[in-house]
């Protein structure tokens, strides 16, 4: 096909086909144990991660080495203040942590990176983080779901010693998938990649391309049409940003992350190599999908990073602050919010431990729990800063240069508030983690009932499903019934003063009692079940809280039986465990008394103009314009602000 072929308009996509491109990508089998797969299934296999796997004495090594170097690196040489007022990282920043190796910690050692485990590599992420979060993300982005990790688990040898040594010491890399009209549902994909002898040529346009204002390499992903000798499909490609043709064409801003380096780039019949090509045509999705099951940690480490600091402040300040003649903090009602931060830190730092050390072990399938990491860590550190900025009052809302500048510690409370928000639509917005790990949780009932609640199906293929269906059910349903979570010694060995294995036979109850709750929705829904996405997100954030209390009391054993802080360890296990009780059970009750189809007629009044009278006596401050930005493929109009860093 000839390179000058006008591209495709954006494919017109059916709710069922968009369903089918996403199932497509999934990865189909479970071929390891998965501690929160089991969970969902009311199953509570505490041996998958009690005793808590530690990382290798030598990688321990290498990782605590490194961090020593980065912690005094980023208390000398970087100005946080700085990068945000300026809205960006000062090159001889980026360069001093080119030659730290900060850009290769995943790369394996043979390539000139660092070799570091997801653990460590979490550690600092977390450090330079609470330096500045932009150097965190820039960091992230860079490594894992830039280029190194996907050529880490899908490229050729070849395409590894060509990019890797140079993402480990010089290039910086993005990920380039969102496009103006395509976020969470990529089977509109409208970038193509036309094969052309032994290239491809790319056209189209991507959006919020993290680091894509700076970045030297791209993983693009773009759809290739079917046609004689290839099979077509989404499909990642490696290409370099000064390659004629790919114009970044704006550098985005937004309310907090003042400092990355995030943008609009444009390819015009861009020529890319067939060698470039990264795994086969039409496993895109799938690459990507693979890429964030570990790449979504950087995430919880972020957060970990947050609640750290939030406990801090608020434990300086609820000192040092007095009203109605003695500290704030002796106030129930700044206590109690106190006391959350430091149990919730607790237990976001145990969850992205542990997943982890998960991940470096490579013996679990830890697509859930770097899912559930991701998606409960992103939510509690908001509240979190939430808290911290209400503990700190008017401070909490005033800028921290303007603390500053009247004679105040210049405590940038607010400005965390508004980086962590982006926590919560990264990598995959809350809602979409919702239905993808209910997706995930589901699937074994998806795979013997799968035929039986799905309209399209023949008679005889429903006929052959509810048979087996029938034998799943009969032998996994009495199994619900009653497990150790109901026998008073069980989970003895989490008993040290304080008594933690209440917790745990809480949880095996529990977790059997979700199982049997999502039996009933799939009895009740059927083929429903999927539009039920109000009833769906509870059932994961209860899975969620589970295993951030399973988590919470491994982690505190495992403290204590190092003799390191194993007593405060417990005290905050206990008070996470019981906070989450109270979360988990509020849960549950709204799982079936709610006001979804209510909701649900409301929106319809609402986007059919009901309420249009409701809006009156206002003035919208935000002028015209589409809402959508247009993508049609062709020649840039724009300067390309494209700034690499040498």
């Amino acid at each position: 096909m000839s390179a000058s072929t006008t591209p495709s308009s954006r494919p017109a996509v059916t709710e069922r086909e968009a369903r089918e491109v996403a199932e497509a990508a999934r990865e189909q089998h479970w071929r390891k144990p998965s501690f929160a797969k089991e969970l969902f299934l009311g199953r509570f296999r505490l041996d998958l991660i009690h005793p808590h796997p530690l990382p290798d004495e030598e990688l321990a090594q290498r990782g605590e080495e490194f961090l020593a170097k980065l912690r005094d690196f980023v208390e000398t040489k970087v100005d946080g203040g700085l990068i945000e007022r300026e809205a960006r990282i000062p090159d001889e920043v980026i360069d001093g942590l080119k030659e730290l190796g900060a850009f290769g910690m995943k790369i394996d050692t043979k390539y000139g990176g660092l070799g570091l485990g997801q653990v460590y590599y979490n550690k600092a992420l977390s450090l330079a983080g609470s330096a500045s979060p932009a150097i965190g993300v820039l960091l992230s982005a860079h490594q894992s779901i830039g280029v190194p990790q996907p050529l880490k688990l899908f490229g050729t040898q070849e395409q590894r010693e060509r990019f890797l040594p140079r993402c480990a010491r010089t290039d910086i890399s993005a990920f380039l998938l969102t496009e103006p009209d395509v976020g969470s549902d990529p089977a509109r994909l409208a970038t193509t990649a036309i094969p052309d002898g032994d290239d491809y040529v790319l056209d189209g346009v991507k959006l919020w391309t993290t680091n894509g204002v700076v970045a030297d390499l791209l993983v693009v992903m773009a759809r290739v049409p079917k046609s004689e000798g290839h099979r077509g499909g989404i499909t990642a490609f490696v290409v370099e940003t000064n390659s004629p043709g790919v114009t970044v064409e704006n550098r985005n801003a937004f309310m907090g992350l003042r400092g990355i380096e995030n943008g609009v780039t444009r390819f015009h019949q861009v020529r890319v190599p067939a060698a470039n090509r990264v795994g086969e045509e039409g496993q895109g999705l799938k690459i990507a999908l693979t890429t964030l099951n570990t790449g979504r940690l950087s995430l919880p480490a972020s957060c970990v990073a947050a609640g750290k600091w939030c406990l801090k402040i608020a434990r300086e300040w609820s000192a040092a602050r007095e009203q109605w003649g003695k500290p704030v903090a002796h106030h129930e009602a700044v206590g109690s919010k106190i006391s959350f931060i430091a149990a919730t830190t607790f237990a976001l730092e145990a969850v992205t431990d542990l997943a982890s050390q998960m991940a470096d072990e490579d013996r679990n399938d830890i697509r859930i729990e770097g899912a559930l990491a991701k998606l409960y860590a992103s939510e509690m550190a908001w509240t979190m800063a939430d808290e911290l900025v209400q503990i700190r009052g008017g401070r909490g809302f005033e800028t921290a240069d303007s603390l500053r500048a009247r004679g105040e510690r210049g405590v940038p409370a607010e400005q965390l508030l508004r980086d962590l928000r982006i926590n919560r639509i990264f990598e995959g917005s809350t809602e979409i983690m919702h239905l993808l790990i209910a997706r995930e949780a589901v699937d074994a009932h998806l795979s013997v009932a799968g035929d039986l609640i799905d309209p399209e199906k023949s008679l005889g293929d429903k006929a052959r499903a509810g048979a087996n269906a029938g034998v799943f059910y009969a032998k996994w349903l009495p199994k619900l019934v009653a497990g150790p979570g109901q026998l008073p010694a069980s989970y003895g060995e989490f008993k040290h003063g304080l008594d933690l294995s209440g917790h745990l036979r809480y949880v095996e109850r529990t977790a059997r009692k979700l199982a049997r709750s999502t039996f009933y929705a799939m009895s009740r829904w059927q083929g429903r079940m999927e539009s039920k996405q109000g009833f769906l997100g509870r059932i994961v954030d209860i899975g969620a809280e589970l295993f951030a209390m399973s988590a919470s009391c491994v982690r505190a054993e495992l403290l204590r039986s190092q003799g390191d802080h194993g007593r405060e360890a417990y005290q905050l296990a206990d008070v996470f465990c019981r906070q989450a009780r109270i979360r988990v059970e509020e849960l549950f009750t709204r799982l079936w008394t709610n006001t979804d189809d209510l909701d649900r007629k409301v929106v319809k009044g609402v986007l059919s103009g009901t309420y249009e009278w409701l809006e009156q006596g206002i003035v919208d401050p935000s002028g015209d314009g589409p809402w959508i930005a247009d993508a049609t493929p062709g020649p840039s109009q724009r300067e390309n602000v494209h700034r690499p860093i040498r």
